[in-house]
């Protein structure tokens, strides 16, 4: 597993990180508690050492799930982890909560879930636009970091239009170090932002790299999503349509030694120059393990990506 510095905050992280919403909270189908934790397990024996988590990444009602997981898959390995969370939004409160008293609630409740006595970045976990930040809350997140409970501040970018400028405006003013952004073959607006932030220093964590499955090579046009499943709001002309574009995309890319869909899908984000990291939302231990070759296989040529470009006629729709 290679690694690459993230950004200005000078953490070396490995180039594919392992995200953790789809453990325990149904969001792409139900994920065995017991097999979350061997994929953790299996994360650091392959040198990925970068997990990301959110206390919004619950069952239910119930806050923080995959945080509590994450935190007994890694066990007494902390020192060999860098984990990033998130406050802001909870499934157990409406709304937005970006102010200084819940950041700091909210990073005393992720401490306590994840069962470590720091988090490595803390993530405004995708606010719609300004009028949703208290001025109070960057007080907050200094003296948490002055009490050493949290080393760096990112924003987690959704709503991509809107708060593309505010992720601008905060990375200029030098309050955060880190964005976490959508980047994918199926949805790449984010590229200016990612090439003009990473120059500038700020580290990227790409997410959704495999389009919520859709490059996963498990996807058919005739698949049926589960009830309350991410996927399963999709008609069917859409799903047909991101199938369609997932095999012609294999085409071009699978090959060798990127033999399978989403392996080439994450290769394509690691090429992209300012990229940090890719996420992978793996849910079993193969998953992962064919995500984490992608760290080892040659980058794309010239050529190889052209035929990519002029595949591309318009960005789905994220998460």
């Amino acid at each position: 597993m290679n690694t690459r510095t993230l950004g200005r905050t000078g953490l070396e992280v490995s180039e594919i990180g392992l995200g953790t919403w789809a453990f325990n909270s149904w969001i792409y189908g139900e994920v065995d508690n017991q097999e979350a934790i061997r994929s953790i397990r299996t994360a650091l024996d392959l040198g990925i050492n970068f997990f990301d988590t959110a206390p919004l990444y619950g069952v239910g009602r119930e806050d923080g799930v995959a945080e509590r997981v994450l935190g007994q898959g890694l066990g007494t390995d902390r020192d060999r982890s860098i984990i990033s969370t998130k406050f802001g939004r909870n499934p157990s409160m409406e709304g937005a909560h970006f102010n200084g008293r819940r950041a700091r609630e909210s990073v005393e409740e992720s401490l306590q879930r994840l069962g470590t006595d720091r988090i490595d970045i803390l993530f405004f976990h995708s606010p719609f636009g300004p009028h949703e930040i208290d001025d109070d809350v960057w007080a907050a997140l200094d003296d948490l970091k002055q009490a050493g409970k949290i080393r760096a501040v990112g924003h987690s970018i959704s709503l991509f239009k809107d708060t593309e400028g505010m992720a601008r405006e905060w990375a200029r003013d030098r309050k955060i170090d880190v964005i976490q952004v959508v980047l994918s073959l199926m949805n790449r607006e984010a590229l200016p932002l990612i090439n003009d932030l990473g120059a500038a220093g700020i580290g990227i964590v790409a997410r959704e790299c495999l389009a919520n499955g859709f490059l996963s090579g498990a996807i058919t046009g005739d698949t049926i999503f589960p009830e309350g499943s991410l996927n399963a709001r999709y008609s069917r002309e859409e799903i047909v349509e991101r199938a369609g574009y997932a095999e012609a995309l294999k085409g071009v890319l699978v090959r060798d030694d990127v033999p399978t869909l989403p392996r080439a899908a994450l290769r394509w984000v690691l090429d992209q120059p300012q990229v940090s990291l890719a996420l992978t939302g793996a849910k079993n231990v193969d998953e992962l393990r064919d995500g984490a070759a992608a760290s080892d296989a040659a980058t794309y040529s010239e050529d190889e990506l052209r035929k990519v470009a002029d595949l591309h006629r318009r960005d789905f729709s994220p998460a």
